[in-house]
C-alpha cells in the first residue's frame, strides 16, 4: 500500500494560510469555509465562480482576499482590478484596444483590466455573452488576443467572478465553456442569527478592518504556495476516484451533459489544494467529499430540476464510500 511522502505540511505553507484566512476573517465573519475554498481555488491555479443573492457578501469576500495579497511586498507588485459587469459592456473594456499615438504616428496596444494578477469580475452574467465569451482565453490559456497581437497575462492570474442567481432579472446564463473554466463553483449563503446578529453590532469596525487591511502575503509567497500544492501526495486509488466520478456523470440516465477530462484534473489540482490548505501533504478520502460537489456540479447539465438535487450526490457518495473502505491511510 501506497503511503505519503510525509505526515506534516510545511510549517512556512501552514503559517502563511492560517494568517491569510485569519486576516480575512476579520471582515468576512462566519464564513470559513467559503474563505477555505476560495484559497484553495487560487493555490490550484485555477479560478473560482460564487452565486448567491446580492448583500451576501460575495464582492467584499473578493475584495478582502485580494487585499490581503494586493501590495508590493518583496519587490513584487501585485495588481488587484475590479470590473463591474453591465449589459453595455463591451470586449475591448476587458482586453483592451489599439489606440493611435500621435508622437510616433503608429497604433499602439493600451491594455485593459484583464492585465493584473487579482480580477474581480462582478456581476459576470449581467453581461452579454459576447463579453463574457472574452475572458475564455484569459482563463484558460492566460493569454489574450487582439487582432493579430498575442500578449501573454502576469504568472499569477486569479479570477474570482460573483453572479447572482440566473431567475433574477438582468441576468444572462454563463455558457457551458464559459463555466467550465472555472475550477469551482461555491454558493456564499446567509450567516447564522448568531453570526449576523454579531455583524450588526461590529459592522462600523468591520468597516474598519476592511480599509485597514495590510498585505500578509506577495506573489512570490502565492506562487510558491502553488507549488507546493503541486506536490502534495495522491494515492492512486483517489486518481481512480475522481475518474469513477467524473465518468459516472457521463453515464448517469439523468444527466444529459457530463463532466470533461479537464474536470477531472481540475478536481485533482483542487485536492492537492485543499490538502494543502488544511496542513497536509497528501489527500485523504474525506477530500474527495468536501470538495468534489463544487468542482463537477456547474459543469453538468441536468434533464431536470429533480436530478440536480440527487444524480451527483448518488456518484459522489458511491465513490467515497468505496475509498473509505479502502482504508487508504
Amino acid at each position: 500500500m501506497e503511503t505519503p511522502v510525509s505526515q506534516n505540511v510545511n510549517v512556512d505553507a501552514a503559517v502563511a494560510i492560517k494568517q491569510l484566512v485569519d486576516n480575512v476573517e476579520k471582515v468576512i465573519r462566519g464564513k470559513r469555509r467559503q474563505i477555505e475554498m476560495v484559497i484553495t481555488c487560487m493555490l490550484a491555479g485555477g479560478h473560482i465562480l460564487m452565486e448567491d443573492n446580492p448583500g451576501t457578501g460575495k464582492t467584499v469576500l473578493a475584495r478582502t482576499l485580494s487585499q490581503c495579497i494586493s501590495g508590493d511586498r518583496a519587490g513584487e507588485q501585485v495588481v488587484f482590478k475590479r470590473i463591474q459587469f453591465t449589459p453595455d459592456l463591451l470586449p475591448m473594456d476587458l482586453i483592451g484596444t489599439h489606440i493611435f499615438d500621435d508622437v510616433n504616428k503608429e497604433f499602439v496596444f493600451k491594455r485593459g483590466p484583464l492585465f493584473c494578477n487579482v480580477l474581480l469580475a462582478d456581476e459576470i452574467n449581467r453581461a452579454s455573452p459576447k463579453v463574457q465569451s472574452a475572458l475564455l482565453e484569459a482563463m484558460a490559456e492566460h493569454q489574450i488576443t487582439s487582432g493579430d497581437t498575442t500578449l501573454k497575462l502576469e504568472r499569477m492570474f486569479f479570477t474570482i467572478a460573483t453572479q447572482n442567481p440566473v431567475e433574477m432579472e438582468g441576468t444572462y446564463p454563463l455558457p457551458a465553456a464559459q463555466l467550465d473554466r472555472f475550477f469551482m463553483k461555491i454558493f456564499f449563503g446567509y450567516v447564522d442569527e448568531a453570526t449576523e446578529l454579531d455583524i450588526y453590532r461590529e459592522y462600523l469596525n468591520i468597516a474598519r478592518n476592511l480599509t485597514e487591511l495590510t498585505q500578509v502575503l506577495s506573489m512570490n509567497d502565492i506562487l510558491d504556495l502553488q507549488a507546493q500544492a503541486g506536490n502534495v501526495f495522491v494515492h492512486d486509488e483517489i486518481v481512480r476516484g475522481v475518474s469513477n466520478i467524473v465518468r459516472g456523470t457521463r453515464e448517469h440516465a439523468e444527466i444529459s451533459l457530463g463532466a470533461s477530462t479537464r474536470s477531472g484534473i481540475a478536481f485533482l489540482k483542487c485536492l492537492r489544494a485543499y490538502a494543502l490548505v488544511q496542513g497536509r501533504t497528501y489527500v485523504i478520502e474525506d477530500d474527495v467529499k468536501d470538495i468534489a460537489k463544487a468542482v463537477i456540479d456547474h459543469r453538468l447539465v441536468y434533464k431536470n430540476k429533480d436530478a440536480r438535487q440527487k444524480a451527483l450526490d448518488g456518484i459522489i457518495n458511491k465513490e467515497t464510500d468505496r475509498l473509505a473502505k479502502l482504508k487508504l491511510y
